[in-house]
């Protein structure tokens, strides 16, 4: 499957997501929350993809508590959204849960299986027979049969059919998530696993019908705002990628949303680059065979959760956001600080740093731009108090961040990278037989990327990759690099 590709259910989020900060914005919030499922699929309307207009506005229903920040697994289905809207207002903090499954949309998959289809010509040769391991197959009247009570779904014998007769039924989200954190119930709907849980959204992209959902803390944002405190944006490099404007309009659009202050989050990563360099080479004089980089934070987690071995051989250096919210804390101690993220990771990294108090994925960001009628192309500029280096900035891609590391490397300790693009079941067993071994054979130093492509594959972003990365590339193009003067070391 192609990163980023565009799903329907991106614009139903989205389409929720306007409504509820209009409500936010008109003089019944409450009220006019509690309609929204009934004004999307008024009486009469087409049925576009549930069985009838009560299943869709269920569902719409629970799309809306969702982006009101609540769990669906934790709140009431008779509670009315009008009741939940004056509870978000009410709330003093975002959930530790980043995640929430609408129980109403998941009902569409089937438990994962292999199965028998009518292509079986009932050959001689008898290789699923003969592969399978557990006795699970058998010819019957002329066809291969699977005994699913033997069955363990390993798959072996639809590798080896010559006809592709046998396939394997996967769970969308069951088939995404690398670490088994997530599975279908008993009663057919999908449950997360927070315990082994790392936050990489890729059930979120994987699941056709828009069933795991993020919880929204934009009404947090919205009340802030409201209340006339200093709010904060902090923009990961990735944004650039997003929208057809310069660097300054996108400052400009942000600051119309009522944010007292934009900060690039490339500034903290200009700091990364420089103690994760001197890191590095403190290891390797030390004797160390390599080390990992840190800034992803689902690597992060992963490591945490699965590999606790790999944490002697993770970078300590902290990440952009963590260096760029404590710059923010210091020059203004009263902010409230807003990350704005490509990925569901960095909202459980915020609720893990006091000095990051709310993060908005890049669809809410562009729901609200839509709510408030913000061409962001067409808005005027304001410039960055601090600009970052164009190696900060290529933080967003792949290898971006091993290529800023190796940029302040004395000639004497060079890095030999390794990269890891996109967390998936064998690059974490690589993962796992680098920590085991202590040394890994392709190199010293480590990048590693949770989503494909990077920051620019991210869950949450708006824009196809290939129109992203060339986006991102003029960004980082017209930006100054580091200066050969800063290598560390020297």
């Amino acid at each position: 499957m192609a990163i980023n590709t565009p799903k329907q259910t991106s614009h139903l989020k989205r389409e929720i997501l306007v409504r509820l900060i209009k409500s936010f914005l008109s003089d019944n919030f409450e009220e006019n929350t509690r309609l929204i499922p009934y004004d999307m699929r008024p009486k009469g309307h087409e049925v576009p993809y549930r069985c009838c207009i009560y299943k869709e506005r269920a569902i719409l229903r629970d799309r809306a508590v969702a982006g009101l920040g609540h769990s669906i697994e934790e709140t009431d289905d008779s509670e009315l959204l009008s009741t939940l809207a004056e509870k978000a207002l009410e709330r003093k903090a975002p959930d530790e849960k980043p995640l929430t499954v609408l129980t109403t949309a998941c009902k569409g998959c089937v438990p994962a299986r292999i199965y028998v289809t009518d292509l079986c010509q009932g050959c001689v040769a008898r290789p699923c027979v003969n592969t399978c391991k557990f006795g699970a197959i058998s010819v019957i009247n002329g066809k291969s049969v699977i005994d699913p009570a033997k069955c363990k779904n390993c798959g072996m014998c639809a590798q080896v059919c010559p006809y592709q007769a046998i396939q394997k039924i996967i769970v969308p989200c069951e088939n995404a998530c690398p670490v088994g954190a997530i599975a279908k119930g008993e009663d057919g709907h999908a449950k997360i696993d927070f315990e082994k849980c790392i936050s990489c959204g890729k059930c979120v992209s994987a699941c056709p019908f828009g069933a795991v959902h993020e919880k929204s803390q934009i009404i947090d944002v919205l009340k802030n705002i409201k209340a006339g405190k200093k709010v904060t944006a902090m923009v990961a490099p990735a944004i650039m990628g997003q929208l057809p404007c310069t660097p300054q309009q996108l400052k400009e659009a942000i600051m119309e949303l009522g944010f007292a202050d934009v900060y690039e989050v490339a500034q903290g990563a200009d700091i990364t680059t420089k103690t994760e360099a001197a890191e590095f080479v403190e290891r390797l004089e030390h004797g160390a065979e390599f080390m990992t980089t840190s800034c992803c934070a689902g690597y992060n987690e992963l490591v945490d959760k699965h590999i606790p071995e790999m944490k002697p051989f993770r970078s300590d250096t902290k990440t952009p956001l963590y260096y760029t919210a404590e710059i923010v804390k210091k020059e203004v101690p009263d902010a409230i600080t807003v990350f704005f993220s490509p990925c569901v990771a960095k909202r459980r990294e915020a609720l893990q740093n006091p000095n990051v108090d709310y993060v908005l994925n890049y669809e809410e960001v562009g729901a609200w731009f839509i709510a408030l009628g913000i061409q962001v192309a067409e808005c005027g500029e304001s410039k960055f108090k601090t600009e970052a280096s164009a190696e900060a900035r290529n933080y967003a891609v792949t290898g971006g961040v091993a290529k800023a590391v190796q940029t302040l490397l004395p000639e004497e300790i060079p890095a030999h990278p390794v990269i890891i693009d996109g967390l998936n079941k064998q690059s974490i067993r690589d993962l796992k037989k680098y920590a085991k071994n202590g040394m890994c054979e392709l190199g010293n130093l480590i990048e590693v990327m949770a989503c494909t492509g990077g920051c620019l594959g991210g869950n949450a972003t708006v824009n196809a990759y290939k129109p992203a990365l060339k986006q991102l590339t003029n960004y980082v193009n017209a930006s100054e690099s580091l200066k050969p003067a800063e290598t560390v070391g020297q």
